[in-house]
């Protein structure tokens, strides 16, 4: 397992230099700038300000002493929220994101393994073939068709849960965002709980503790569970990388101060240091996601290990 864990991590450090080198050069050939306006600055001023914030250097110069400062820790100063720096305004948006990705997955876990379980328990049946379907229908459908039908039934004709907004993290404000988030990545995670279990059930040391007299549920959840979640497993690393970015959408309709907005803010705001701070978050954080993945597969799998 340990050796597992640092390959994982020798490849992590050159993906994650080079998410940010690639991310800055992009930042700076996209057209237009963060002092760009309906009224343009006149020169001298446009220097003053390019000068304050090193946007007069090279390319190179630039990307290095970004480098060094990201090194310490430091994102920069947002170019548009001035009395802020990039490491404040991840400090407010990053635990929503955190909470509401967290949550969906833990959901989309639940029910997932559930519908599966629930699938193969009969394989072949008319509720097997209905939850089967049922998961292809959620995961073909992407979240920005979910949340705006969740909140249309439920918050607008129903009136039982708030349609928008934080609420001071209010348990009815993260109902609707969590279950548009969790929906999908629940139906690809059933379909893989039930074709894991599928081959599962067919092997020798499964067949071996029917034939000890073992009930069905205990040969289904003590013998067969856990080689079937290892597909689980080697999605969850994705799994978790598109709850955090499909966030931005979701926090873009129930309009929470999550990460997500200060994305597209930074994004529109052509805020280089804020949409650079935010992505190298997001790749870290998806780095970190895929070794979690890695250390369960290797749990569930031990030929992984080696």
């Amino acid at each position: 397992m340990l050796r597992l864990l640092v390959r994982r991590l020798l490849t992590a450090i050159p993906t994650l230099l080079g998410v940010v080198i690639l991310s800055f050069v992009l930042m700076r050939l996209a057209p237009g700038g963060p002092f760009d306006g309906e009224r343009p600055l006149d020169p001298a001023t446009r220097a003053a300000l390019d000068a304050a914030y090193g946007l007069d250097k090279p390319l190179g110069a630039q990307i290095l002493l970004y480098l060094s400062r990201l090194a310490h820790g430091d994102f920069g100063p947002s170019l548009v929220y001035r009395d802020f720096s990039v490491s404040d305004l991840i400090a407010q948006g990053l635990p929503v994101s955190l909470i509401l990705g967290l949550l969906a997955l833990l959901l989309a876990l639940a029910l997932g393994i559930g519908t599966g379980l629930a699938a193969a328990v009969r394989p072949g049946s008319w509720r097997d073939e209905t939850l089967m379907l049922g998961s292809t229908m959620l995961t073909a459908l992407p979240t920005f068709v979910v949340a705006p039908l969740l909140v249309l039934l439920f918050a607008l004709w129903a009136g039982w849960l708030p349609s928008s907004g934080w609420g001071e993290g209010r348990p009815d404000h993260l109902v609707l965002p969590v279950i548009a988030l969790a929906l999908p990545v629940a139906g690809a995670i059933a379909k893989l709980t039930r074709a894991g279990l599928a081959g599962a059930l067919a092997k020798d040391h499964v067949r071996s503790a029917r034939a000890r007299g073992l009930g069905p549920a205990r040969v289904l959840l003590v013998h067969a569970l856990r080689p079937a979640l290892v597909p689980v497993a080697s999605y969850l690393g994705p799994a978790a990388a598109g709850l955090l970015t499909g966030a931005v959408v979701i926090e873009t309709v129930f309009a929470l101060p999550g990460l997500g907005r200060y994305f597209v803010q930074g994004a529109l705001n052509r805020d280089y240091p804020l949409v650079l701070g935010v992505v190298i978050l997001y790749a870290g954080l998806i780095v970190a996601f895929n070794l979690v993945a890695d250390m369960i597969y290797g749990w569930l799998d031990p030929r992984m290990r080696d």
